[in-house]
């Protein structure tokens, strides 16, 4: 992927954003923050966002050394981040939190936490293996700085926008209701299905190129 296709890397935000979903993630901030103050529900949301692009950075920087390690290739990666994208996307179009980003078990132990900026929070609810995954894929396309600058762009304004949505959380809660933030899920449930799927059918084409004709 060329640094100067930038259509590529409006798709790439476009992905995050659907995986991410701030919004989606709003009632479950609201919930475990509830006995907070708005100062200190306004610093943990920002934590929350500020682990998730720290961790997302890391990911970026160290993604292609992970893959070397377990000796898997950037195809097979397509295919099975694909699949994980796609079954999260399938839980979101029914408006659901998808266990392939937070068991009950871990919902149960997270209620119990004093502090939940970095779990659950930061991961896996923000930066959890979807976003892991496609930031991971998209680093592949190109090895040049400018490629790996933009990205990071991508992943900080995902971070300012994260924080934004959970300062404004009560406002954004009370103006879409439940219904309004499930229609917006579900939206982005879409957009995460169609991106599982070109990751799953690039995957294909390079496990098996005479699928590319």
């Amino acid at each position: 992927m060329e640094a100067g296709n930038l259509s590529e890397y409006l798709k790439f935000f476009a992905a995050l954003l659907a995986i991410i979903n701030p919004v989606g993630a709003i009632p479950i901030f609201i919930n475990l923050t509830v006995d907070q103050g708005a100062p200190q529900r306004n610093k943990n949301g920002l934590m929350a966002a500020i682990s998730m692009g720290v961790i997302l950075l890391v990911v970026l920087f160290s993604g292609e050394t992970i893959l070397r390690f377990f000796g898997i290739t950037v195809g097979s990666f397509r295919v099975g981040g694909g699949i994980l994208i796609l079954l999260m996307a399938i839980s979101m179009l029914h408006a659901k939190m998808s266990h392939v980003r937070q068991t009950e078990e871990e919902e149960r132990d997270s209620a119990e936490r004093d502090n939940v900026t970095v779990v659950p929070l930061g991961t896996p609810l923000l930066a959890g293996p979807g976003a892991i995954s496609t930031v991971i894929l998209y680093a592949q396309r190109s090895p040049s700085a400018a490629h790996y600058l933009l990205l990071a762009c991508v992943i900080m304004s995902m971070v300012v926008l994260t924080a934004l949505a959970f300062r404004l959380a009560p406002a954004i809660s009370r103006l879409l209701g439940k219904t309004g933030i499930n229609v917006v899920t579900r939206l982005m449930g879409l957009i995460m299905a169609a991106v599982g799927v070109e990751f799953i059918a690039n995957g294909l084409k390079q496990l098996f190129p005479v699928l590319g004709g």
